[in-house]
């Protein structure tokens, strides 16, 4: 029987927590701040699954008449959460690892060896719960979470191997700070595609004027205008224009909004408003404007 995505979700938070107890406790007793790092990720990862999980049951909440548009922008909120969180672990990181070039202290190899080998079991085994084709944003995040740990726990046995054959100890707080990269890259990247969704900005891979132009050259279609393009939430995108129409029977009008309709689905629009109408418009060539009254010949009133 296949595992649903909360399934998946909550197998993957209770691994995680039991590795990241066991990294801490290992960063402790042998003194890496390279261990420490990786658990202080494991955390960040805790509370993304978390939230993941709360956000999944929430998101499919059906619409209602507090959100129109449904709940699917909760998991958004999990995920600006998770991304400041990355932030600050990885500031804490670099001051640490700063510290620590400065002063490198002792480290026991063979301890922090062994929980870091056993935290990249843990991390494989997670990646291969949770898959790497999905389409739900919360389970996909988290994967890409789960793949930064894996990178995080072979950096730790890399610096550990490296302390044991050369005694280099700034290989410790070298790799803490490589750690600490990733997570800001991830972090940043994270919190900017979660505000650019906040910030209604066109979706990646649409573009506007080409949609349009394909919509205008269908037949029975004068004009495109007063367009919009946004995100509801992740792969959720609205579209909604005015179509200047010739002067139709209703049920003709409506073939030719079922047709556009097919055309945005085919592009990725999830959710489309079409208003319909045969009037004069005063657009000056551009796409986003509004249609000017008409007189009853046809001409506009100025």
């Amino acid at each position: 029987m296949a595992l649903t995505g909360e399934k998946r979700l909550a197998i993957t938070l209770l691994v995680t927590l039991l590795i990241m107890a066991g990294e801490m406790a290992g960063g402790f007793l042998s003194n890496s701040l390279a261990l420490l790092s990786d658990a202080g990720h494991m955390v960040t990862d805790a509370l993304a699954i978390a939230l993941g999980l709360v956000a999944a049951r929430i998101s499919r909440r059906p619409a209602d008449r507090k959100a129109t548009f449904g709940y699917q922008r909760v998991g958004l909120v999990a995920a600006l959460i998770n991304g400041l969180s990355l932030l600050a672990i990885a500031i804490l990181i670099f001051h640490e690892s700063y510290r620590r070039f400065l002063a490198p202290p002792a480290v026991e190899i063979p301890v922090m060896l062994s929980i870091a080998a056993l935290g990249l079991a843990g991390n494989l085994a997670m990646a291969l719960i949770l898959g790497h084709e999905h389409k739900d944003l919360a389970i996909r995040s988290v994967w890409l979470h789960v793949l930064g740990d894996t990178l995080s726990s072979a950096g730790v046995i890399v610096s550990g191997i490296a302390i044991h054959f050369t005694g280099w100890t700034y290989a410790d707080p070298l790799v803490s700070a490589l750690i600490g990269c990733v997570i800001i890259w991830g972090g940043v990247r994270l919190v900017r595609d979660t505000m650019a969704i906040f910030l209604n900005l066109t979706p990646k891979g649409f573009n506007v004027e080409s949609l349009v132009t394909r919509i205008a050259g269908m037949p029975d279609v004068i004009d495109v205008h007063d367009v919009h393009l946004w995100p509801v939430a992740h792969n959720n995108v609205a579209f909604s224009a005015h179509i200047l129409v010739d002067d139709k029977t209703l049920g003709e009008v409506e073939m030719t909004r079922k047709n556009i309709e097919k055309v945005l689905r085919e592009a990725g629009v999830h959710h489309s408003t079409l208003q319909m109408e045969c009037s004069c418009v005063e657009c000056g060539g551009s796409l986003y404007c509004r249609p000017g009254p008409c007189g009853r010949d046809g001409t506009h009133n100025h």
